[in-house]
């Protein structure tokens, strides 16, 4: 029987999904992740990396793996909201369909400051939705890492991405994980590999996948040079982007997890990771 995963794939996995050789038994699919948060929860794929707080609101038939995340300690620079007015005075912001994770996320940082804008769903690039009346743009992913850096850049000789500003041009970017991360001083997950529970990974591909992370990230440069000239950025963009992420579900991003999910969804069911590595496990369970 042929076990399905759903992926991605966007640049911020590509340490771990660029050079996954899947074994056999197992094929996959992409897409974004709105459409594969669906398929996951429809069936029609078996585990994919979704958005955290899908796994949280669905943590009654989901578990994840135990020891791959997409988190951050501080900035994420491609899950941004481009505004022209402070926070305070948002009046109508446009959401991207894409993600549920950012627009979930947005809610609970608008809400621990008293704000109650607008929210909207409009797709297109941030630039072009703020000219059409929109004080506020909630952009996610590879294109919102281009339009963070056709803002902020360009990255000098002299400049590192940390010192880059956060507003040009009329235009101030707010990074969501980096005002997370001054509410509540932990990480955010902003996603983790799940599946239904009555269908687990065969270890197989659970071994492959921590194959090709170690892969992935003990040739960093080579991953960000590649996806650098996919996107139009500079090397040293990616590249930092890529190093910025935590892919291992460590214990601080779990108390992240934890505390976004006590925030987000109250009362959701609790939490499930399959067992570590190393752990025995039932035959045909992932390792």
């Amino acid at each position: 029987m042929t076990y399905r995963a759903g992926w991605i794939h966007y640049t911020n996995v590509a340490p771990i999904l660029d050079s996954l050789v899947l074994p056999p038994g197992v094929t996959a699919v992409t897409g974004v992740p709105t459409e594969m948060n669906a398929a996951l929860l429809e069936g029609r794929v078996d585990i994919a990396n979704i958005s955290a707080v899908e796994f949280i609101r669905h943590a009654d038939r989901l578990e994840a793996l135990p020891d791959f995340s997409v988190a951050v300690l501080g900035p994420v620079y491609s899950v941004n909201l481009f505004h022209t007015v402070p926070l305070e005075r948002l009046r109508r912001v446009a959401l991207t369909r894409q993600s549920a994770m950012s627009v979930a996320l947005l809610e609970v940082l608008l809400a621990a400051r008293g704000l109650s804008p607008t929210l909207e769903r409009a797709e297109g690039e941030a630039e072009d939705l703020l000219a059409s009346g929109y004080d506020g743009v909630l952009r996610i992913g590879d294109s919102a890492l281009r339009e963070w850096y056709r803002v902020v850049g360009p990255l000098t000789p002299e400049t590192t991405m940390t010192t880059l500003p956060h507003t040009a041009r009329g235009i101030t970017v707010t990074d969501l994980a980096e005002e997370w991360f001054r509410l509540t001083g932990h990480p955010f997950v902003f996603a983790v590999w799940a599946y239904r529970r009555e269908a687990p990974p065969p270890a197989t591909l659970v071994q492959a996948m921590r194959e090709a992370r170690r892969e992935g990230i003990g040739h960093l440069a080579d991953v960000a040079r590649r996806h650098a000239q996919k996107l139009g950025l500079p090397e040293r963009v990616v590249q930092h982007y890529l190093w910025n992420f935590r892919y291992h579900l460590e214990a601080p991003d779990r108390l992240g997890l934890h505390e976004f999910a006590a925030q987000a969804v109250p009362g959701h069911a609790p939490l499930r990771f399959g067992p570590r590595p190393g752990t025995p496990t039932p035959s045909g369970a992932a390792p």
